[in-house]
């Protein structure tokens, strides 16, 4: 599915952790373990959708960390399993092909357009009504990263953003949650 540049920036972070959780619910209870795996690594990673989707078996079994070669970048990036180890590994056991995310039949990954729409299904279930597409996967990771973290300069880095602008951009840094930090600032 190729997508333009503005359709990629109407794509939002889920900023809201209870949002986060019922995603999970519905794309458990709704869609397939899956797509939970796949919403659960994507969250987690900032990976982007293409990369997930030609993960295999064989690339993480039994791994906490793994390199991965990004399609857009050509750079390898290291991406950490660890705090998702064991749900994913369960997942694994489960599955009968060699892609991580397999289509029905099993001989291919599902496609970024499958993936797409399973995570609108699931969006709808739990009323969230715009802003969600497969990019909304990698800028949740971004948003949530820079939440915890307060470090945009290694969110860059791990984002492979060219400038802080693009980065504080891409995860949706608005002037109101400037604001916001500025309420409770005082020396």
């Amino acid at each position: 599915m190729n997508m333009n540049p503005q359709q990629i920036k109407d794509v939002q972070p889920i900023r809201s952790k209870e949002i986060i959780e019922d995603m999970k619910w519905s794309l458990k209870k709704w869609c397939s373990e899956r797509d939970y795996i796949l919403f659960l690594i994507g969250i987690n990673t900032g990976l982007r959708v293409g990369d997930l989707l030609k993960l295999k078996v064989k690339d993480v079994k039994r791994k906490k960390k793994l390199k991965v070669k990004e399609g857009k970048t050509d750079k390898f990036r290291e991406i950490n399993l660890s705090n998702i180890y064991e749900e994913v590994q369960s997942y694994i056991d489960t599955v009968e092909s060699e892609w991580l995310f397999p289509s029905r039949k099993g001989d291919k990954a599902i496609s970024s357009v499958q993936a797409y729409r399973t995570l609108n299904k699931a969006s709808a279930m739990v009323d969230i009504t715009e802003g969600i597409g497969t990019h909304t996967l990698r800028k949740t990771f971004g948003y949530w990263y820079y939440k915890q973290t307060k470090d945009i300069y290694k969110l860059q880095a791990i984002l492979n953003h060219s400038s802080i602008d693009i980065t504080k951009r891409y995860i949706g840094i608005t002037q109101e949650e400037i604001n916001e930090s500025l309420n409770d600032f005082v020396l």
